[in-house]
């Protein structure tokens, strides 16, 4: 499948979208888009050549280029949509855009990155380190790498790494010859429905892997490990990583130490013993290296460019960002919007503001006290609310104080009766630690006044909680300068 000379993308500024129009920038096609609202995203990609109409989406849109384009759209985007309704009424090309990125990949040897978690940062740990040896990959990934501002390149080497997106089970245009399946829990219900149907797109996923293809698998999910056999029972090489050795794993997680934000692991690949190190903290984020690194193996990488790679690894946007610090308070933020995600991200943060072993406290006080985790949470879509209510409830009680926002519908309309307060009910914590705000304004204040010097403020969530975090700054400036 070809796209044509002409590219127009409805949501243009979206992470998957964004990605496939700086390819096709670079690849010399003519790129035109919307989107609903400015943003840094938009202006790189005017300054790269792309024709880019911000506002109100109008059938007039498609008329950016000199010519017919074809039109590429997400599963976010409704048919009632002037732009699709327009494209389909003039006969024009309509392509979703997982079939867009797949035939970008076309003629290359393709990675694909897939699993309920951990994707977007495997991805981005593959990417750097095949970079690190000395490789220039085609990479397309759901986050921006923090080094480099962006999310996706046109390389020129013969290898295109993509995360392979389950949530509308597009993945399956992808024809990888290295996949990568991190874990398998249910998620995204709303569009699959239930559980058996969800990990039915997954086995449908391995389904794609070429001829002589891998399958890299973790050992520990069972989610995973049922996928990994199904995939054996095809005749699909397997190769698997995870903390036991037991499982017949290739690459095992021997030892696991968080130091300072990052954190330092050994693993044994094939009677090898190696030392990693990384810059990002959690455990989970060493199991993602440990795909990384086996993916990277299967492509034909070396070992110690890898090891560089993941080394020199220094994180993703909106994966555990650090936003800054104000008042004694450290402030981050980070895109989980699953409760297992939640759960492993606020366990990385009690890795970096664990007891200062030097007995100072994480607020250089000299109280040796433990800086405390603060967590505001966003609800993502009323549907996974409802479904995961009680879930999200018990990973949120790994914090110390616990702020819930009302539910971010994005896509979904609102249900009644499924708000914040679901979430914040089932947290069990003392009834004076957890707060349902509702007002997405109230949450830097509230915040700012239950924060003190050595906590660290965690912003979580997959919708706008994201702009909260320099707002959280500056209100503990103004409370430090009212001190």
């Amino acid at each position: 499948m070809t796209l044509g000379d002409r590219v127009h993308l409805v949501g243009i500024g979206g992470a998957g979208m964004s990605g496939i129009a700086r390819i096709l920038l670079a690849r010399g096609v003519a790129v035109s888009g919307s989107d609903a609202k400015d943003s840094r995203t938009v202006l790189a990609l005017r300054a790269l050549g792309a024709v880019v109409e911000v506002g109100q989406q109008s059938a007039a849109n498609l008329d950016l280029l000199d010519g017919p384009p074809t039109v590429v759209v997400s599963t976010a985007i409704r048919e009632s949509n002037p732009e699709l309704a327009a494209a389909r009424e003039r006969g024009l090309t309509v392509v979703h855009r997982a079939e867009a990125l797949a035939a970008l990949t076309d003629g290359h040897t393709v990675a694909a990155v897939a699993g309920t978690h951990g994707k977007t940062s495997t991805t981005s740990m593959l990417t750097v380190g095949l970079q690190h040896c000395g490789l220039d990959p085609s990479f397309a990934i759901g986050g921006d790498l923090t080094a480099s501002g962006s999310g996706a390149h046109h390389g020129g080497g013969d290898v295109f790494v993509v995360e392979a997106d389950e949530s509308d089970g597009s993945f399956t245009a992808f024809a990888p010859s290295v996949a990568v399946v991190t874990n398998v829990e249910p998620d995204h219900l709303d569009h699959h429905g239930d559980e058996a149907t969800y990990r039915a797109v997954f086995e449908a996923f391995i389904g794609r892997i070429t001829p002589g293809g891998v399958l890299v698998s973790c050992a520990d999910d069972p989610g995973a490990e049922t996928l990994a056999r199904s995939a054996e029972g095809r005749g699909i090489t397997v190769r698997r990583y995870g903390r036991s050795a037991t499982g017949g794993s290739d690459v095992v997680l021997l030892d696991f130490r968080p130091e300072g934000s990052g954190s330092r692991a050994r693993a044994r690949y094939r009677g090898m013993e190696l030392a990693l190190r990384l810059a990002v903290p959690g455990e989970h984020m060493a199991l993602n290296a440990l795909a990384a690194l086996s993916a990277g193996i299967e492509l034909g990488a070396p070992v110690d460019g890898l090891l560089r790679g993941l080394a020199a690894f220094d994180g993703v946007r909106r994966r555990f960002e650090y936003k800054g610090r104000a008042g004694g308070v450290a402030v981050y933020d980070d895109y989980a919007h699953h409760p297992t995600e939640v759960a492993a991200t606020l366990r990385a943060a009690r890795e970096v503001f664990g007891p200062d072993p030097g007995g100072q406290g994480t607020s250089g006080s000299g109280q040796g006290r433990r800086g405390r985790v603060l967590v505001a949470f966003q609800p993502h879509l009323y549907s996974r609310t409802r479904t995961f209510a009680r879930a999200f409830g018990e990973a949120l009680a790994l914090a110390d104080e616990v702020v819930v926002l009302d539910v971010y519908g994005a896509r979904e309309d609102p249900e009644p009766g499924v708000t914040g307060q679901l979430v914040a009910d089932h947290v069990r914590l003392p009834a004076d630690r957890v707060h349902f705000v509702p007002g997405w304004s109230d949450v830097p204040g509230v915040l700012a006044g239950l924060a003190r010097p050595g906590d660290l403020v965690l912003t979580m969530g997959a919708g706008d909680v994201t702009v909260l975090g320099p707002e959280v700054l500056l209100e503990l400036e103004r409370a430090g300068g009212n001190a």
